[in-house]
Order: structure tokens, then C-alpha cells, then sequence
């Protein structure tokens, strides 16, 4: 079988060129350059975007070159840049908290590589996530595909895929999904795939700024829009100033109060007063949530009628129970038991058993 993989360089992906070609498919390899931020600090401009360094890519021409498969370097910088990058910082400016990883696998990589699918005549695409995909035959004889949790639930990436759809899944491979962390390493060590255990490090989360966290970037992209505010408690005392309100998420406890004897965290941001509102951490509760946008993998369950489902609130966070009454594209989430204030913008994915269902943004 011809299948199309996609080549980051990372250590999952070079394990999976091994496995395929142990395998017997042919191989033909894509890399994608992505939008690296042009006002990063120089020092940090070889690492400003952590998907696509040299070094990667360098590790994917070793390989391709081992293993004998062509491998195709794309430029999707700017679709990403106008897809990803801008999605988020838009998002930002609105007081909420995207996920831009969700977007990224949706309208970039999945897309993208589908289309490319057809130009190189492959017949499946191969991806590193640690996910898995199942065929269920149905009573009327028709077939479905369901996205699975990954065996390595430590490593789990099927909450950033709950915006695929039956077609795509129908020609995805997803050959690390049965594996464990541990096991892909050993197996880099079995096929000598050149890695550096000292200074190896895994692509992350927002991947297109060096830093460890977006607030800089914020900075260098959001400067005149940011206005400092007040920060107020919900009593109304005033007890600081915020840098400006896109800085924060909701849950956020450095803040920049201190000499408190218990600690702050953000539960609400005001853009009409520009008020950054806190709370003593782990006071404020909720159980019931607002989304839209939602998405179901196959089946669309019945609408106007609450339906009880597992959920996630983040890619590994402990599942929350729940029930979700629902019309159209948008429905309301409530929580068995209290817990604190979600973030506007995170995606809320549903779960039955291993099977994920769908999700949607929350709002």
C-alpha cells in the first residue's frame, strides 16, 4: 500500500517511517514549514516555531534517505500563519482563550495532507498521533469509523482530534496509538534512529513562539491593543493592576498580587470596564457550561433531550461527568459535581467509554 506520512522528524514519526516500511508499504514522506514569529528575540529565532526546527529536519532527511522514500518539504506558512496564528491572537483580542492545536489539526494538517494524498495517489495517511481508529458495522449494514483514546492514556492526543470527520478518519493511520511512550522510545533505539537523549526534547502545545508561555508573544503581537486595568475581587476591593486583560485565562493565579495569605485566581475577565475579576482560589464554583460549535465524529445523538457523557476540559485532564442537552450546533453542558471556572474558548470533548464522540467550543 502507498501511504502518505507525515514527516515532522520527531520521534514519533521516525518510528512509524520504520514500522511502515518493516511493514511493506510505500512510502512517501511530507514535511510542512511552518510560520516561524518574525519579532522573537534573535537568539530565540532558531527555535521560534518547535514543530519544524533544523534539527527535526535534519532528522527526516537521515531518515527518508536510509529508508529510501522521497520526502517533500510544503510551505504552509502562510495558511498557518492565517489559520493558527491568527485565529488565536483574534481570540485573544475577544477576552477568551483558544485552542489553537484543534484549529491546526482541522483546517491545516489534516487538510492539507489530504489534498496531498490525491497529487501523490497515496491510499492512507500516517500520522504520529496517539489516538486509534476502530470500524463498527451497523444493524442497517453500513459501516462507521470511531476515533479512539490511545492505549498510552499519559500520551493521549484524541481530544485534539475531535474535529475530524468519517471521511477523513476512513483514510487515516494512526500506528502509534496501540503503543506506549516507552515502547516508541525503545523502538527508536532498535531502528538507530539518531537521537540525542540529553537534549531531545518533544514538540509542544503552541508551538509558533519560543517561549514557555504566550505571554511575550502576546506582547510582541497584541503591544497597542493591551491596556492595563484593575484588578478587583469579587467584594470589589481593588488589588492590583493587569497588564492587560488578553494576558490572562480564566483560572490564572499568577497575577502579580502578592502578600496574600490565601492565593488569588482569575474567574472572570470584563472587557467593557477592562477589569481583571479574581477570587480567592478554589472558592468559586460552577456546574454548568455553555457551548457551540459542536462537532460529532458520526452519529449525531438525539437533540432537545439530555444525554449523559463523559467529558474533558483540557487534552489530559480527568474526566467530568455530566449530562449535554443540545440543538443544532450549540447546547448547554451540566456537571455532576461542581468544579472551577472554565475558560471561553477551550474546547469541551465528549466521551463514551473510549470512544470519543465529539465536542465543542466553549463559550
Amino acid at each position: 500500500m502507498k501511504v502518505l506520512l507525515a514527516m515532522s522528524g520527531g520521534i514519533d514519526s521516525s518510528v512509524i517511517a520504520y514500522l511502515l516500511k518493516e511493514q511493506g508499504h510505500d512510502l512517501v514522506g511530507v514535511r510542512f514549514t511552518l510560520w516561524t514569529d518574525p519579532l522573537a528575540p534573535a537568539e530565540a529565532q532558531l527555535l521560534s516555531n518547535k514543530c519544524c526546527d533544523a534539527q527535526t529536519g535534519a532528522r527526516a532527511k537521515y531518515i527518508s534517505k536510509d529508508l529510501d522514500f522521497p520526502l517533500h518539504t510544503i510551505d504552509l506558512s502562510e495558511t498557518f500563519k492565517r489559520e493558527v496564528v491568527d485565529y488565536y491572537l483574534e481570540g485573544c483580542k475577544r477576552g477568551v482563550t483558544p485552542n489553537p492545536c484543534i484549529q491546526c489539526n482541522k483546517h491545516i494538517r489534516f487538510k492539507a495532507l489530504l489534498d496531498l494524498m490525491e497529487d501523490f495517489e497515496c491510499e492512507k495517511l500516517a500520522t504520529g498521533h496517539y489516538a486509534r481508529i476502530a470500524l463498527e458495522k451497523i444493524a442497517d449494514g453500513t459501516q462507521r469509523h470511531l476515533l479512539l483514546e490511545a492505549v498510552d492514556y499519559t500520551k493521549d492526543q484524541s481530544y485534539f482530534l475531535y474535529g475530524l470527520k468519517q471521511e477523513e478518519l476512513a483514510r487515516a493511520l494512526f500506528p502509534l496509538g496501540t503503543l506506549l511512550k516507552d515502547d516508541v522510545y525503545a523502538l527508536a533505539k532498535h531502528y538507530k534512529i539518531p537521537l540525542d537523549d540529553e537534549t531531545y526534547r518533544e514538540s509542544q502545545n503552541l508551538c509558533f513562539f519560543p517561549e514557555k508561555t504566550p505571554t511575550e508573544f502576546l506582547k510582541r503581537h497584541l503591544g497597542n491593543f493591551l491596556k492595563t486595568g484593575k484588578i478587583v475581587h469579587r467584594d470589589g476591593t481593588v488589588v492590583g493592576t493587569h497588564e492587560g486583560l488578553s494576558l490572562y485565562t480564566i483560572g490564572q493565579r499568577r497575577i502579580g498580587v502578592g502578600g496574600l495569605e490565601r492565593p488569588l485566581e482569575v474567574v472572570e475577565k470584563n472587557p467593557e470596564s477592562n477589569e481583571l475579576i479574581v477570587a480567592y482560589a478554589e472558592e468559586e464554583k460552577m456546574n454548568k457550561i455553555i457551548v457551540q460549535d459542536l462537532h460529532w465524529i458520526s452519529l449525531a445523538p438525539s437533540e432537545n433531550e439530555p444525554l449523559p457523557f463523559d467529558v474533558r476540559t483540557r487534552s489530559l485532564s480527568e474526566r467530568k461527568s455530566g449530562s449535554l442537552t443540545y440543538s443544532g450546533n450549540n447546547g448547554s453542558f451540566q456537571f455532576e459535581n461542581s468544579l472551577a471556572p472554565l475558560s471561553p474558548g477551550q474546547s469541551l470533548v465528549f466521551y463514551h467509554g473510549e470512544e470519543v464522540v465529539g465536542g465543542g467550543v466553549i463559550s
